[in-house]
């Protein structure tokens, strides 16, 4: 049976508000936020995503929404911030074969997500549309006024880091469409990762007053390390054979070596990556043992401009002058 904008709001989403103080159950036309804690700012951050993009059609629905959530979560984790809340909106192909089914195992998706991450629904607008699946989220957060991490102030000197493990995502994604054989099973983790992001929101906070800089890794490694490096004016020296590698993704990685492109220039990864000075070495890695995320420190801050790759040997590694998503 087909339900109407309003029905579907009622059956699907206007649960997952519950508890969200100023949403209204999804009653009326917007939401209140409340003032922020005194000392606090709100950080607000939004994406979208679209079918044969940023996800594949064929994905499962509850999958989709958590990645349309924890993208902006991530957005949220590089500023430092707590999350606390998000909007949606939802456009849904008049022609999707069964959108009840599709809407149920989307709202469950959010659900759980809700739950695991301490957040609610505050609103949004469900639409149809004649293209393919399109939706976008709005996440709001807070961080401690003033103290909000930045892709600007890393200076020369700083400590280059990065959260968990890079280019699990970019095989991932070759190996659900076929681009890339299977050879372990460890493969079906690389897929995970890339249907499931796994945001850093404890870390992120904690690195408020240690890191200089940070963004999350979206574009991939070494473009999202280029806009680090020209927001703060500075060089960024990345040593490959530092960077953290999965043991499927290294397995990859030893059989051909031409996938370390890949990994250095695939997107999707939603790890963080951050400047500090040495003299918080110690405090860094305390701080992710209390975020339960491992980091590695993969180069360094450099007086001059755009971003080096270096191997074992010092010398620059070619092929990664270009490289990492780009819309346009």
């Amino acid at each position: 049976m087909a339900l109407g904008e309003f029905e579907r709001i009622d059956r699907f989403f206007a649960p997952l508000s519950r508890g969200a103080d100023g949403a209204f159950g999804l009653t009326d036309d917007a939401a209140l936020l409340p003032a922020p804690p005194i000392g606090t700012a709100w950080v607000v951050t939004v994406d979208a995503l679209v079918a044969g993009i940023h996800f594949l059609a064929d994905d499962p629905s509850d999958l989709v929404a958590r990645k349309a959530l924890r993208v902006n979560l991530s957005d949220l984790a590089a500023m430092g911030a707590q999350p606390y809340g998000y909007t949606l909106a939802l456009a849904l192909p008049k022609d999707l074969a069964d959108p009840v089914s599709w809407l149920q195992g989307f709202a469950e998706g959010l659900g759980a997500d809700q739950a695991q991450y301490g957040i609610h629904l505050l609103g949004g607008d469900s639409v149809s549309t004649t293209g393919p699946v399109t939706l976008s989220v709005t996440a709001f957060g807070t961080v401690p006024r003033g103290r909000e991490l930045r892709r600007a102030g890393a200076r020369a000197g700083d400590d280059l880091w990065v959260s968990g493990t890079i280019g699990d995502s970019a095989l991932g994604l070759r190996l659900q469409t076929g681009d890339l054989d299977s050879s372990g099973p460890g493969d079906a983790d690389l897929v995970d990762r890339y249907r499931l992001p796994q945001p850093r929101t404890a870390l992120g906070p904690a690195l408020v007053g240690l890191a200089t800089a940070a963004l999350d890794v979206s574009d991939g490694l070494v473009q999202d390390a280029r806009h680090m490096a020209r927001r703060s004016g500075v060089s960024l020296v990345i040593e490959a054979s530092a960077v953290p590698l999965s043991a499927p993704a290294q397995r990859h990685v030893d059989r051909s070596a031409a996938l370390l492109h890949d990994v250095l220039t695939g997107g999707d990864d939603y790890e963080l990556l951050f400047a500090a000075l040495p003299s918080r070495r110690g405090e860094i890695v305390r701080a992710a043992e209390r975020a339960g995320i491992a980091v590695t420190r993969i180069g360094r801050v450099e007086a001059g401009e755009d971003v080096r790759v270096v191997g074992v040997d010092g010398r620059p590694l070619g092929g990664l002058d270009r490289g990492g998503w780009d819309h346009f």
